[in-house]
C-alpha cells in the first residue's frame, strides 16, 4: 500500500478518534457521572462493543451516507474526515457533546459545493429530519421506560443494596448494547466516505468466511474510536452525566437504554427488512447522533420530574453547538479542499 494512501486514511482515523472522545463517551456518561461505574471499566466495555458493532453491523447506515455525496478520490475523503474530526475536537475541548453525524454531513455538503457535485436533497432532508426526531424519540422512550421501571421497583420492594447491585449490572449491559449500537450506527461517519475507494482487498479466511475490504475499514475505524474513548472522553462524560441534570443511578440506566434503542432502530438492517416484509413502515437507515439521543433521554427524565432540575442554559449551549457544527465543518472542508487542490495539486474529485 502506498504511503500516500495510508496518509489519507489517517483522516478517517482522526475522525474515529474524535467520535470516541465525544459521541462514544456518551454511552457511559450517565453511569460514570453517577459514580456507578468507573471510567476505566466503562472505556474497556465501550471499546470492545463499539468495534464489534462497527464490523458486524455497520453496513446499513454507510449506504445512506454514501448517497449524500459520492466521493471518488482519496484526497477528497481525507479532507472531509479531517474537517469533521477537527470540528468535533474543538467542541469536545469545550466539553460539548456534539454529533459526528452532523460534522461529516457538513463536510460532505462542503465537498459537493466545492467540486460542483450534486447533493441528494432527499437523502439530506431525511438525515436532517432524524436530527429532530432522534432526541425527541429518545426522550419519549426514556419517559416510558422510567415510569415502568419505577412502578416495578415500588411493587417488588427490593432491598436497597440489592437494587444498587442490579442497577450497576443493568448499566453495564445497557452500556454494552449502546456501544454496539453506536458502532453499527456511526462507523459510517468515520469510514463511509472511503468505502467506494477502499485501498484494501477482500481476504478469504476460510471457504465460508471472507474478511471484506469494507469490514477492514470498519475495524480500523472501530479501533480509532476505542483510542478516542480512552484518551479524551472523560470531560464529555461528566458534562452529560452531571452538568445537564443531576440524575440517579436508575435514571442513568433508563437514559442509556433509551439511547441504545434509538441508535439500534436507525441502524438495524434486519429490523428494517422485517418491518418492510410485513408492510409496516420502518425508520431510515441513517447514522444518528449518540449525543443527541443521550441529551434527549436526559431531558426526557428531567421533564418527567417537572423540568425544574434541568439546567436549560447548558441544554441551550449544547443545542447551539448542534446548529453551528455542520456549518463550521462545511467551511473547514472547503478550505482544506482548496489547499489540497491548489497548493498540493491533488485531485479531490475524479
Amino acid at each position: 500500500m502506498e504511503l500516500t494512501i495510508i496518509l489519507f486514511l489517517f483522516g478517517g482515523l482522526f475522525l474515529g478518534w474524535s467520535l470516541g472522545a465525544n459521541d462514544a463517551a456518551n454511552v457511559f456518561g450517565t453511569a460514570v457521572g453517577t459514580r456507578m461505574i468507573n471510567f476505566r471499566t466503562a472505556a474497556i466495555i465501550c471499546s470492545i462493543f463499539v468495534i464489534l458493532g462497527s464490523v458486524v453491523s455497520g453496513a446499513g447506515t454507510t449506504e445512506t451516507i454514501g448517497k449524500l455525496g459520492e466521493i471518488n478520490a482519496l484526497p477528497g475523503a481525507f479532507a472531509c474526515c479531517i474537517a469533521a474530526g477537527f470540528s468535533v475536537y474543538l467542541m469536545t475541548k469545550a466539553g460539548l457533546p456534539v454529533s459526528t453525524t452532523q460534522a461529516i454531513v457538513g463536510a460532505i455538503v462542503g465537498w459537493n459545493l466545492f467540486t460542483g457535485s450534486q447533493t441528494d436533497y432527499s437523502i439530506l432532508s431525511t438525515i436532517l429530519a432524524t436530527w429532530i426526531l432522534c432526541p425527541i424519540l429518545a426522550g419519549l422512550i426514556a419517559i416510558s421506560i422510567f415510569s415502568l421501571v419505577k412502578k416495578i421497583i415500588m411493587n417488588s420492594k427490593i432491598h436497597i443494596l440489592r437494587l444498587d447491585a442490579y442497577t450497576r449490572l443493568a448499566l453495564l449491559l445497557a452500556g454494552a448494547f449502546g456501544s454496539y449500537s453506536l458502532g453499527a450506527s456511526n462507523i459510517a461517519n468515520v469510514m463511509g466516505v472511503f468505502v467506494n475507494i477502499s485501498p484494501f482487498t477482500d481476504i478469504k479466511v476460510t471457504s465460508y468466511f471472507t474478511f471484506t475490504s469494507t469490514e477492514q475499514l470498519f475495524l480500523l475505524g472501530g479501533l480509532a474510536i476505542a483510542v478516542g474513548v480512552f484518551t479524551y472522553s472523560k470531560k464529555v462524560m461528566y458534562t452529560v452525566g452531571n452538568d445537564l441534570l443531576k440524575i440517579s443511578p436508575l435514571s442513568a440506566f433508563v437514559i442509556v437504554l433509551s439511547h441504545s434503542i434509538v441508535l439500534f432502530l436507525f441502524a438495524s438492517e434486519g429490523l428494517s427488512s422485517f418491518l418492510t416484509s410485513i408492510n409496516l413502515p420502518s425508520l431510515p437507515l441513517v447514522p444518528v447522533s449518540s449525543s443527541q439521543a443521550i441529551v434527549g433521554g436526559v431531558i426526557g427524565i428531567g421533564l418527567l420530574k417537572g423540568g425544574k432540575e434541568v439546567k436549560w442554559s447548558v441544554a441551550g449551549k449544547i443545542s447551539i453547538g448542534w446548529v453551528i457544527l455542520p456549518l463550521i465543518t462545511m467551511l473547514i472542508s472547503m478550505v482544506i479542499l482548496y489547499i489540497l487542490k491548489n497548493m498540493f495539486d491533488l485531485n479531490v474529485i475524479f
